[in-house]
């Protein structure tokens, strides 16, 4: 199917990286794209999906979602998978065949890396895989490249037969900007040809592949030492120049805008000779990348002398506010540190939203004692953090399974009588974690696992999944049983409960028996997450003042709807000092859903409005 064209008024906009990428892939022809949800990576299929033309997915992870698209070009059609940094991992299994096998249709892979980590586990630089998977890399600066590198990434994969990766990070994902867009393409879909030799990687077909591969890391190098993307930009001071690529360009040419830069769009293979000629116009040469001294160690190889993380920051964006501090030191002029210091910010931890189905879950695992908690990755590893301090372990998706086998396997003595649990969201859980449950059955582990089924991959703005029984569209489809799926991973019928984690009670009970059998057993949670049309708020609560003790017991929850008004600090008859806490509740923000009532000794809790009278004026 051909892409619509763009009338004049549509060909500028301001937009996303994100969304830059998406309309370049729309413009290019692409007709199948395929993603994990991710940040900050997550935008790009939700802006794709909009374009029926093109075929849209939220695959199971991001291995999959790679194999999606890498079918998709052998059948002759251009596709685009899309991931954040740690999805490249999951994928790399695919990802590290393929390259022998080469591309039909235009294969691109959009990696968005988390420099800063704002919400990931780790800061690895995704150029690596360049190098790694023999596979060019490109790197957009802003919004505007980033619509033109990934257009211009599937001429290349089919130009020369391999697939490649455009690199975002953060910065270039979020940040809009006014994009100028071209008309689209017609692209004809090629037919899907059977050749075993170049499909079919058995170790002799393989082998067979890696000189043509090696052929082509020659004829890529070549093409990046003259490539337009890798351009040098002359100034008027010649004592320093830089070599920089993405967000960290701009943030060169901010700080120093009268020093000239040789800016790398086709960043790998990396023009050698291209920055040699460069290096001897300046004095000195200062490598400005984000976050590895990757292209730093390939040109100190090459004898090209230079500065770069041995003055520059290994973690975080090289801001102006960084950048400048460093530079001045090195030219020999007085500096100012201007970034401001971490404890003149005011703390602002991150928490559960308001009535959260994880609160409850994790208020009662806060009060269970002689445990080992492993969690995973999702919105409940927050259950970490105050109040609730209730995670022992976070590593990776689908890790809280096999961790906790590994904990109740590994145990020393003195944790013979501990409880072992696991905490895993059901996106997580699908994601990768059946194989830990299966792990854990097959090898007859003892781990209580603790899965939370909110019904939408909640941590990235609650995409559908195959709890939620919707697609990418909205449209139904499959809505997963956990139960089932559970006992067909080898859990026995009476150890799977399902739980509404609203009722703290029947929640707690759960737990203490559960952890005292010395076998696998799962309880799953069932309500949605508050942010998404499947939850249906209550009537409001408030605290009735004169009843309130200050006992606190309701802060043990964790909601942000509930607020200190005051402390108070008493002497107890034993002489004893105790603190009291008295608290109120935004009812704006409150939803009703009962957790604080549960723990209100008092009962000054109650309902903020005549429910009633709300029903009379609602009808009315």
């Amino acid at each position: 199917m051909n892409a619509p064209h763009l009338s004049q008024q549509d060909q500028r906009q301001f937009i996303s990286g994100n969304e830059a990428v998406a309309q370049a892939a729309r413009d290019a022809g692409c007709t199948v794209a395929s993603a994990y949800p991710g940040t900050p990576s997550t935008e790009i299929l939700e802006f794709i999906a909009a374009y029926p033309e093109i075929y849209t997915e939220w695959s199971i992870n991001e291995k999959v979602s790679l194999e999606v698209a890498i079918g998709a070009s052998l059948a002759g059609s251009r596709a685009l998978c899309a991931m954040k940094h740690v999805g490249v991992n999951v994928a790399s299994d695919a990802l590290m065949t393929q390259t022998l096998i080469g591309a039909v249709g235009g294969l691109v892979l959009v990696v968005a890396d988390d420099v800063g980590l704002s919400s990931s586990q780790n800061e690895q630089d995704s150029r690596y895989w360049g190098r790694f998977a023999h596979i060019p890399v490109l790197e957009p600066a802003d919004a505007q490249e980033a619509y033109e590198m990934t257009r211009l990434a599937f001429g290349l994969s089919e130009q020369y037969d391999v697939p490649v990766m455009v690199r975002l990070t953060t910065r270039i994902c979020h940040v809009k900007g006014v994009v100028v867009c071209s008309p689209a393409e017609t692209y004809q879909r090629k037919n899907f040809t059977k050749d075993p030799a170049r499909y079919v990687m058995v170790p002799g077909n393989a082998r067979k592949r890696i000189p043509l591969m090696m052929a082509r890391d020659l004829t890529l190098k070549e093409v990046s030492e003259t490539h337009p993307l890798n351009r040098i930009e002359t100034g008027h001071d010649n004592s320093i120049g830089f070599v920089a690529s993405g967000a960290a360009y701009f943030h060169v040419k901010e700080a120093y805008p009268e020093a000239p830069v040789l800016k790398l769009g086709f960043s790998h293979p990396a023009p050698i000779e291209k920055i040699r000629e460069f290096s001897a116009t300046i004095d000195q040469l200062v490598v400005v990348e984000e976050v590895e001294p990757l292209l730093e160690t390939e040109l100190r190889a090459a004898g090209i002398s230079l500065y770069g993380k041995d003055i520059l920051p290994r973690i975080g964006e090289l801001s102006p506010q960084v950048l400048t501090p460093c530079i001045d030191k090195l030219s020999g002029k007085p500096c100012e540190d201007k970034q401001i210091a971490a404890e003149e910010l005011f703390p602002r931890p991150p928490t559960l939203c308001v009535a959260c189905p994880h609160l409850g879950i994790y208020y009662c695992l806060s009060h269970i004692k002689n445990t080992i908690i492993a969690g995973d990755i999702g919105c409940y590893t927050l259950g970490a953090g105050h109040p609730w301090n209730a995670l022992d372990t976070t590593i990776s998706m689908g890790a809280s399974l096999s961790v906790a086998q590994g904990i109740d396997k590994g145990r020393s003595e003195a944790d013979q009588n501990k409880n072992v649990l696991a905490v895993i969201g059901d996106s997580t859980f699908m994601h990768m974690g059946m194989q830990g449950l299966l792990d854990i059955t097959y090898n007859k582990g003892n781990v209580t696992i603790l899965l939370l089924d909110n019904r939408a991959v909640g941590m990235t703005g609650g995409q559908n999944a195959p709890s939620s029984g919707l697609n990418i569209h909205g449209e139904p489809t499959l809505q997963i049983d956990f139960r089932k799926l559970c006992e067909a991973l080898g859990v026995k019928p009476e150890r799977i409960h399902e739980v509404n984690p609203y009722e703290l009670p029947t929640l707690f009970k759960a737990l203490r028996e559960e952890v005292k059998i010395k076998e696998p057993s799962v309880i799953i949670t069932n309500q949605p997450c508050v942010l998404t049309e499947r939850y249906s708020k209550l009537p409001p609560l408030k605290v009735e003042e004169d009843k309130c003790t200050g006992c606190s017991n309701c802060l043990d929850v964790g909601c942000p709807a509930i607020l200190v008004s005051r402390r108070e600090t008493v002497i107890k008859p034993n002489g004893r000092e105790k603190e009291l806490t008295f608290v109120n509740i935004d009812t704006a923000a409150c939803t009703g859903c009962d957790l604080c009532t549960n723990t209100c000794a008092p009962n000054a809790i109650v309902a903020a409005f005549n429910v009633n009278k709300i029903n009379a004026v609602e009808v009315k």
